[in-house]
């Protein structure tokens, strides 16, 4: 029997180790955290930080001195450099340690491409000493590195970090130097990297590279949202965009995997199309996280992409011919996150109802009662995900979206932070409010509510002639895909099941409430005092 040590023992990496036992081999897993969800699942578990590549390596050579490694291998992780570095002292099939590296680092990424003429966003590095500089100083550091004397809107991010943790938009200077700090403490190196925003649709790209051939499996589109951060909400796959482009995008793809030395194993690609062409954000020398490689991807192709990687990782010829060609899906899968505004749960309801919608393959809570939740600033915050599979892309995003709006989030009526949340100004640019509209039509409505009171039974029987004529349009959704119309109805349901009709409520704080938090903001006010 064969072992594959895998490095991260978290739900990320659950298809690569139940893969690897379906190839009969032994499952050996290190994780930084001794209660990772999959830890049970493995045949042997060594309580190691993912960062720590010496004791990684340590523990795979006392490994290899047992005959008791054939493979190494990561997925959802940013930590294909020490997987690549064991790879090279233990030698085990991987990409170089130093193409892993490229693939890493942000900044040696960033040099690698240029050097190649591969497009990519114009950038500069910026080290932990050199944040705190003022801001004009960090502006003529852009100006000296070719940089416009208004070079805004900009990136910054951390060097070597994934899952958008410490990334954001910069549109100003009054932003920068706090926006820099943020990166930075999100680096491992201490280092953030400042670049040009590229404007486009952004794609992701899975592909496996083997015997000098670079293979497109999975290309889908990304759905980000909710500047100056960029939180992706779901991707659905295959993209939608023209042969043409696709085609463009992936030649530049393949140019980048080639300049960065990757040559065995996996290789996943953010790409955006700009005006300009297409341009990259990054390469990675692994599977794709964020459920893409291990869920959607096999649901829309019938591969299993994780089980044609670890092939590769054990030396063995992947079971699919590997051609260059894209491997095209049969069908269409979507994944969306649903999201809370800030507080504390108080329940969370409507999953059985989702798993009941046709062509739902899949709901992932990421939260329960009691957890403590933020408005996303980054892809880790969200609140869970939901995979849809139909035969075209309309049965499936309707699929996925319907079930995210089934989804309700309750929040504690006692948390303050919920209330802050709910009492800010409705034209908030982040978080943004959960209907938006103009002044024109928002003040009329708080101005003829001043000083009124409704009751809960009024709204019930009222609920479709009290919604606003701007509120009624169901294209106008809030984060999780519920109109208005949904919200209220919803909201009616739930306090009409308790018991609440007798409750009266001030109209000019009903009306802030459901503009600002949605469904979430109506419940607050239900269950808050009377």
């Amino acid at each position: 029997m064969r072992n594959v040590f895998i490095l991260g023992a978290g739900f990320m990496q659950k298809p690569a180790i139940l893969t690897a036992k379906e190839l009969g081999c032994r499952v050996i897993a290190a994780d930084g955290n001794k209660d990772a969800c999959c830890v049970s699942l493995c045949d042997e578990f060594a309580h190691i930080d993912l960062k720590n590549i010496d004791a990684l390596c340590e523990f795979a050579l006392n490994l290899k001195k047992n005959s008791k490694i054939d493979a190494v291998f990561t997925a959802g992780t940013d930590f294909s450099a020490a997987c690549a570095k064991i790879a090279e002292v233990c030698g085990l099939h991987s990409h170089s340690y130093e193409a892993a590296l490229n693939a890493s680092d942000k900044i040696r990424m960033r040099k690698c491409f240029a050097k190649s003429g591969v497009r990519s966003p114009e950038f500069i590095e910026i080290e932990d000493n050199t944040f705190a500089c003022n801001v004009e100083n960090i502006l003529q550091l852009l100006r000296n590195n070719g940089f416009s004397h208004n070079p805004f809107p900009l990136v910054v991010k951390p060097v070597d970090n994934m899952g958008a943790r410490g990334c954001r938009m910069v549109r100003s200077g009054n932003e920068l130097e706090e926006a820099v700090k943020t990166a930075v403490s999100y680096s491992r190196s201490k280092r953030a990297i400042l670049e040009e925003y590229m404007d486009g649709p952004e794609f992701s790209i899975d592909s496996l590279v083997y015997n000098g051939t670079i293979t497109i499996t999975g290309f889908a589109d990304r759905h980000i949202y909710y500047p100056p951060y960029f939180i992706e909400m779901g991707h659905t796959l295959p993209s939608a965009v023209s042969e043409e482009q696709k085609n463009i995008l992936f030649e530049e793809f393949k140019k980048g995997v080639k300049s960065l030395g990757l040559s065995c194993g996996a290789a996943k690609g953010d790409v955006k199309l700009t005006k300009d062409g297409p341009k990259i954000g990054e390469i990675a020398a692994r599977l794709s996280g964020g459920y893409m490689s291990g869920w959607t991807y096999p649901y829309a192709s019938g591969i299993n992409l994780t089980e044609q990687a670890l092939r590769i990782a054990l030396g063995d010829a992947p079971s699919i011919s590997l051609t260059g060609m894209p491997k095209e899906p049969r069908a269409v899968s979507a994944e969306r996150a649903y999201i809370s505004i800030p507080g504390i749960i108080k329940s969370v309801s409507g999953c059985e109802e989702a798993k009941n919608i046709p062509y739902v393959k899949n709901i992932f809570p990421r939260v329960k009662a009691g957890d403590i939740v933020s408005f996303p600033v980054n892809n880790v915050e969200k609140c869970g995900n939901i995979i849809s599979c139909a035969e075209n892309r309309e049965k499936a995003v309707k699929s996925a979206e319907s079930a995210v709006k089934n989804i309700i989030i309750r929040l504690d009526a006692g948390c303050p932070t919920t209330k802050e949340f709910l009492e800010e100004d409705l034209f908030t640019e982040f978080p943004p409010s959960a209907y938006k509209a103009s002044k024109n039509d928002i003040d009329p409505l708080l101005t003829a509510s001043k000083g009124k009171t409704i009751s809960i039974e009024n709204i019930i029987q009222n609920a479709r002639a009290l919604l606003p004529y701007f509120l009624r349009d169901n294209d106008l959704c809030d984060w999780n895909h519920k109109s208005a119309l949904f919200a209220l109805e919803q909201f009616c349901i739930i306090a009409e099941k308790e018991n609440k009709k007798s409750r009266i409520v001030n109209v000019e704080q009903f009306w802030r409430y459901f503009l600002r938090g949605g469904l979430q903001g109506l419940l607050y006010l239900l269950d808050g005092e009377a």
